[in-house]
């Protein structure tokens, strides 16, 4: 069951109001603290997960509300070392994070601009899914298009490029959890969809 608490934001130099909000609680759980970590509220409610993820130089690590690093999430490299929320993604079960990475190097296609979309378990802290230039591509013997002209070779390398052109510079990403789609935006103005 829960409930909402009203919560302000308060300037520490003149008192100012600068944020009124109400934040989901469970209800009937004591508040052990409430922290302001740069954009992010971090919220402990007792007996709830004592574990948060943080996003430094480009690593996903997991750590403990003592303050102790945990682990590290395994081929996860973030392509920012500064994550911000709009490359990264957290399911509503808190089982998935879903981050443009930094691609392998021999995932990389054309100039190396390419990264990946990694989708890692935060439990297991384990890659359980990989979007790159090269497995996103389709196959010249997958070719289904009776209105394509071009030889299958060429066709085939044309959609690995657009592919790794929608995985270049990647500023926005989002996980449409009912349709299970995986949208990316890119400083190209390029959108792409993955979907089942």
């Amino acid at each position: 069951i829960s409930g909402h608490i009203p919560l302000k934001i308060t300037s520490i130099e003149n008192g100012t109001v600068l944020k009124t909000f109400k934040h989901l609680l469970h209800q009937n759980k004591q508040v052990d603290f409430i922290e302001l970590f740069h954009e992010k509220l971090l919220v402990k409610q007792e007996n709830e997960n004592q574990l948060f993820l943080t996003f430094i130089n480009g690593t996903v690590s997991v750590w403990s509300f003592c303050g102790e690093l945990v682990t590290q999430f395994e081929d996860h490299q973030l392509w920012h070392p500064d994550c911000y929320t709009n490359n990264t993604y957290i399911t509503k079960d808190q089982d998935l994070i879903i981050s443009y990475c930094k691609a392998d190097s021999d995932d990389q296609w054309m100039e190396g601009n390419a990264g990946s979309i990694n989708v890692s378990d935060i439990l297991t802290r384990k890659c359980v899914a990989k979007l790159n230039a090269t497995s996103s591509s389709i196959k010249a013997d997958e070719c289904n298009n009776s209105a394509c002209n071009c030889n299958k070779q060429s066709h085939s390398c044309l959609l690995r490029s657009s592919v790794a052109e929608a995985l270049e510079e990647v500023t926005a990403l989002f996980y449409d959890e009912d349709r299970n789609e995986i949208y990316a935006g890119n400083r190209h103005d390029l959108d792409h969809v993955w979907s089942n």
